[in-house]
Protein backbone atom coordinates (compact mmCIF):
# COMPACT_ATOMS: atom_id res chain seq x y z
CA UNK A 1 0.00 0.00 0.00
CA UNK A 2 2.83 2.56 1.08
CA UNK A 3 5.10 1.05 -1.37
CA UNK A 4 5.62 4.21 -3.31
CA UNK A 5 7.39 6.04 -0.61
CA UNK A 6 10.56 3.49 -0.05
CA UNK A 7 12.22 5.34 -3.19
CA UNK A 8 10.60 8.83 -2.07
CA UNK A 9 12.98 11.25 -2.66
CA UNK A 10 11.98 14.45 -2.42
CA UNK A 11 13.78 17.66 -3.08
CA UNK A 12 15.20 19.28 -0.46
CA UNK A 13 15.70 22.99 -0.09
CA UNK A 14 18.29 24.60 1.38
CA UNK A 15 16.87 27.64 2.72
CA UNK A 16 13.53 28.56 3.87
CA UNK A 17 12.73 30.43 0.82
CA UNK A 18 8.90 30.07 -0.54
CA UNK A 19 8.18 29.20 3.09
CA UNK A 20 6.07 31.52 5.22
CA UNK A 21 4.02 31.08 8.98
CA UNK A 22 1.09 30.50 8.33
CA UNK A 23 -0.47 33.36 10.68
CA UNK A 24 0.81 36.40 8.42
CA UNK A 25 -0.66 35.07 5.05
CA UNK A 26 -4.25 35.43 3.67
CA UNK A 27 -7.01 32.95 3.89
CA UNK A 28 -6.43 32.29 -0.47
CA UNK A 29 -2.74 32.21 0.17
CA UNK A 30 -3.00 29.11 2.41
CA UNK A 31 -5.50 27.45 0.16
CA UNK A 32 -3.21 28.02 -2.78
CA UNK A 33 -0.43 26.50 -0.95
CA UNK A 34 -2.16 24.05 0.07
CA UNK A 35 -3.43 23.04 -3.51
CA UNK A 36 0.27 23.43 -4.61
CA UNK A 37 1.55 21.21 -1.95
CA UNK A 38 -1.60 18.58 -3.10
CA UNK A 39 -0.92 18.99 -7.14
CA UNK A 40 3.28 18.69 -6.41
CA UNK A 41 2.05 15.01 -4.25
CA UNK A 42 0.23 13.78 -7.24
CA UNK A 43 3.33 14.68 -9.32
CA UNK A 44 5.17 12.34 -6.73
CA UNK A 45 2.81 9.73 -6.85
CA UNK A 46 1.38 10.30 -3.46
CA UNK A 47 -2.27 8.35 -3.04
CA UNK A 48 -4.55 10.59 -1.85
CA UNK A 49 -5.34 9.55 1.72
CA UNK A 50 -9.47 8.37 0.52
CA UNK A 51 -7.49 5.76 -1.84
CA UNK A 52 -5.37 4.59 0.69
CA UNK A 53 -7.47 3.91 3.08
CA UNK A 54 -10.38 2.50 0.64
CA UNK A 55 -7.19 -0.06 -0.61
CA UNK A 56 -6.70 -0.89 2.82
CA UNK A 57 -10.08 -1.73 3.53
CA UNK A 58 -10.55 -3.93 0.38
CA UNK A 59 -7.65 -5.72 1.27
CA UNK A 60 -8.97 -6.30 4.65
CA UNK A 61 -12.57 -7.32 3.35
CA UNK A 62 -10.64 -9.59 0.68
CA UNK A 63 -8.43 -11.37 4.26
CA UNK A 64 -11.82 -11.57 5.39
CA UNK A 65 -13.53 -13.26 3.03
CA UNK A 66 -10.68 -16.02 2.45
CA UNK A 67 -10.46 -16.35 6.01
CA UNK A 68 -14.02 -17.06 6.48
CA UNK A 69 -14.04 -19.33 3.48
CA UNK A 70 -10.88 -21.50 4.44
CA UNK A 71 -12.42 -22.02 7.72
CA UNK A 72 -9.43 -20.54 9.57
CA UNK A 73 -9.42 -20.75 12.98
CA UNK A 74 -11.86 -18.48 15.08
CA UNK A 75 -9.58 -16.09 16.09
CA UNK A 76 -7.51 -15.09 13.03
CA UNK A 77 -11.20 -14.40 11.31
CA UNK A 78 -12.38 -12.00 14.11
CA UNK A 79 -8.85 -10.30 13.95
CA UNK A 80 -9.70 -10.32 10.29
CA UNK A 81 -13.34 -9.22 10.68
CA UNK A 82 -12.03 -6.44 13.66
CA UNK A 83 -10.03 -4.88 10.10
CA UNK A 84 -12.97 -4.11 8.18
CA UNK A 85 -14.00 -0.67 9.46
CA UNK A 86 -15.99 1.13 6.50
CA UNK A 87 -19.04 0.74 5.38
CA UNK A 88 -17.74 0.48 2.14
CA UNK A 89 -15.35 -2.33 3.17
CA UNK A 90 -18.46 -4.14 4.76
CA UNK A 91 -20.10 -4.10 1.72
CA UNK A 92 -17.79 -5.65 -0.16
CA UNK A 93 -17.45 -8.35 2.18
CA UNK A 94 -20.86 -8.77 2.13
CA UNK A 95 -21.41 -8.84 -1.68
CA UNK A 96 -17.99 -11.12 -1.84
CA UNK A 97 -19.90 -13.39 0.73
CA UNK A 98 -22.87 -13.40 -1.79
CA UNK A 99 -21.17 -14.27 -4.93
CA UNK A 100 -19.71 -17.37 -3.03
CA UNK A 101 -22.93 -18.49 -1.80
CA UNK A 102 -24.37 -18.26 -5.62
CA UNK A 103 -21.68 -19.92 -7.03
CA UNK A 104 -21.78 -22.36 -4.15
CA UNK A 105 -25.22 -23.03 -4.66
CA UNK A 106 -24.75 -22.88 -8.75
CA UNK A 107 -22.08 -25.57 -8.22
CA UNK A 108 -24.16 -27.88 -6.38
CA UNK A 109 -26.79 -27.69 -9.00
CA UNK A 110 -24.21 -28.97 -11.60
CA UNK A 111 -23.03 -31.73 -9.28
CA UNK A 112 -26.94 -32.82 -8.89
CA UNK A 113 -27.84 -32.37 -12.56
CA UNK A 114 -24.09 -34.25 -13.54
CA UNK A 115 -24.73 -37.22 -10.82
CA UNK A 116 -28.42 -37.95 -12.10
CA UNK A 117 -27.18 -37.96 -15.46
CA UNK A 118 -24.51 -40.55 -14.78
CA UNK A 119 -27.00 -42.86 -12.99
CA UNK A 120 -29.51 -42.48 -15.88
CA UNK A 121 -26.28 -43.68 -18.47
CA UNK A 122 -25.81 -46.34 -15.78
CA UNK A 123 -29.52 -47.69 -16.17
CA UNK A 124 -28.47 -49.03 -19.60
CA UNK A 125 -24.87 -50.92 -18.52
CA UNK A 126 -24.57 -54.50 -19.07
CA UNK A 127 -24.40 -56.05 -15.93
CA UNK A 128 -28.28 -55.99 -14.04
CA UNK A 129 -26.85 -55.45 -10.47
CA UNK A 130 -25.55 -52.17 -11.87
CA UNK A 131 -28.55 -51.24 -13.59
CA UNK A 132 -30.71 -51.81 -10.37
CA UNK A 133 -28.30 -50.14 -8.30
CA UNK A 134 -28.94 -47.25 -10.63
CA UNK A 135 -32.58 -47.52 -10.92
CA UNK A 136 -32.38 -47.63 -6.99
CA UNK A 137 -30.69 -44.45 -6.95
CA UNK A 138 -32.66 -43.07 -9.45
CA UNK A 139 -35.53 -43.66 -7.57
CA UNK A 140 -34.58 -42.07 -4.43
CA UNK A 141 -33.75 -38.73 -5.81
CA UNK A 142 -36.07 -36.15 -4.74
CA UNK A 143 -38.28 -35.07 -7.82
CA UNK A 144 -39.02 -38.89 -8.00
CA UNK A 145 -39.74 -39.89 -4.67
CA UNK A 146 -40.31 -43.41 -5.26
CA UNK A 147 -38.72 -45.22 -2.87
CA UNK A 148 -39.90 -42.41 0.03
CA UNK A 149 -41.41 -43.29 2.92
CA UNK A 150 -43.98 -40.82 3.69
CA UNK A 151 -45.38 -40.87 7.56
CA UNK A 152 -48.77 -39.01 8.17
CA UNK A 153 -49.42 -37.47 11.12
CA UNK A 154 -53.02 -36.76 12.36
CA UNK A 155 -53.41 -34.48 14.76
CA UNK A 156 -56.83 -34.99 17.36
CA UNK A 157 -58.13 -33.47 20.07
CA UNK A 158 -58.49 -34.96 23.13
CA UNK A 159 -59.96 -33.91 26.77
CA UNK A 160 -57.56 -35.17 29.56
CA UNK A 161 -59.76 -37.37 31.37
CA UNK A 162 -59.52 -39.22 27.88
CA UNK A 163 -55.82 -39.47 28.24
CA UNK A 164 -55.56 -40.19 31.57
CA UNK A 165 -58.11 -43.26 30.70
CA UNK A 166 -56.07 -44.59 28.20
CA UNK A 167 -52.89 -44.24 30.31
CA UNK A 168 -54.71 -46.30 32.84
CA UNK A 169 -55.92 -48.97 30.78
CA UNK A 170 -52.30 -49.51 29.19
CA UNK A 171 -51.04 -49.74 32.59
CA UNK A 172 -54.33 -52.41 33.58
CA UNK A 173 -53.32 -54.03 30.34
CA UNK A 174 -50.00 -54.55 30.89
CA UNK A 175 -49.02 -54.99 34.90
CA UNK A 176 -52.56 -56.15 35.63
CA UNK A 177 -53.65 -53.25 38.15
CA UNK A 178 -56.37 -52.82 39.91
CA UNK A 179 -58.22 -49.47 40.92
CA UNK A 180 -57.84 -49.21 44.89
CA UNK A 181 -60.50 -47.07 46.59
CA UNK A 182 -59.28 -45.53 50.04
CA UNK A 183 -61.31 -46.89 52.58
CA UNK A 184 -61.45 -43.76 54.63
CA UNK A 185 -63.60 -41.83 51.90
CA UNK A 186 -66.09 -44.50 52.34
CA UNK A 187 -68.77 -43.57 54.88
CA UNK A 188 -69.74 -47.30 57.45
CA UNK A 189 -73.53 -47.38 57.16
CA UNK A 190 -73.85 -49.87 60.00
CA UNK A 191 -72.50 -47.82 62.82
CA UNK A 192 -74.87 -44.88 62.09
Amino acid sequence: MLEHLIDFEPEVLSSAAGFAQTEKISATQAVDAKVSTSDWLKSLGAVDTETAVSQAQTAAAQRTFANIVSAAPAEITHQALAEVKTPQAVQHLVSMLTAYDWEFVNRAKELRGYCVAQLLEETKHDNPNVRLKALGLLGKVTEVGLFTEKIEVKKAEVSDAEIEQRIKDKLNKFMQVVDVVDVSDVTDDSNA
